[in-house]
């Protein structure tokens, strides 16, 4: 499919028919979210990427019961830093400067300007700013799935707090961001299939400034 047609075809599917989802389109999802642009390229966060029945089936309650969440082949769960500690960041140029044959000096002057700069912010400020590149993985996540015909809900609808405590991601230095659903429509039981996607039209969504 054209973009236009793929991003037409696409919906936030609330009702899965159960199917699982081949590993070989699950893989090209999954390099969507690793080369997804981030602040500083730093990818403050990890997806986890749930299949079992059972841990799902504990996290819906606190995911609103939200039938998507065990109807689904497989929960992506993006859970962003808790914050950006002088570790992370050094560890993260560290790591990009051995990929890229650099040596420190190259990055110095930027990496410390950097650490004086999320170091001015609140632990609460930090987790804010990773959670947000977290949704730049995911509207990549989003597109990948659509152009290889698999259907995705986005979530938001959960109790972070709880789903941290059950997948013990406080001892991880992270926190549950945003979730994604992932599987095959049931065109027979989810009710917003056959409607008509809702957009603003391009005069209410842009202002063109010359």
């Amino acid at each position: 499919m054209a973009l236009k047609d793929t991003l037409h075809w696409r919906y936030a599917t609330k009702s899965y028919n159960g199917d699982k989802v081949a590993q070989e389109k699950i893989d090209p999802i999954l390099e969507a979210i690793r080369l997804a642009p981030s602040s500083s390229g730093m990818q403050p966060f990890k997806v986890l990427i749930i299949t079992n029945p059972e841990l799902k089936a504990q996290l819906q309650p606190i995911c609103a019961n939200q039938q998507q969440i065990t109807q689904s082949s497989h929960l992506l769960i993006f859970a962003a830093w808790d914050e950006y500690t002088p570790e992370r960041v050094n560890g993260f140029f560290e790591y990009s400067n051995a990929i890229r044959n650099l040596p420190a000096s190259v990055t110095d002057d930027y990496r410390l300007s950097l650490l004086d700069s999320l170091g001015s912010m609140s632990k609460e400020q930090q987790f804010f700013h990773a959670s947000k590149q977290c949704y730049i993985a995911l509207g990549f996540a989003l597109l990948a799935a659509a152009e290889l015909g698999v259907d995705a809900t986005p979530m938001e609808g959960f109790d972070s707090s709880a789903v941290d405590a059950l997948l013990k991601l406080p001892e991880q230095g992270l926190n549950s961001s945003v979730l994604l659903a992932l599987g095959y429509r049931d065109t027979e039981s989810d009710w917003l299939v056959t409607l008509e996607k809702v957009r603003r039209d391009k005069a209410h969504m842009f202002v063109e400034i010359a």
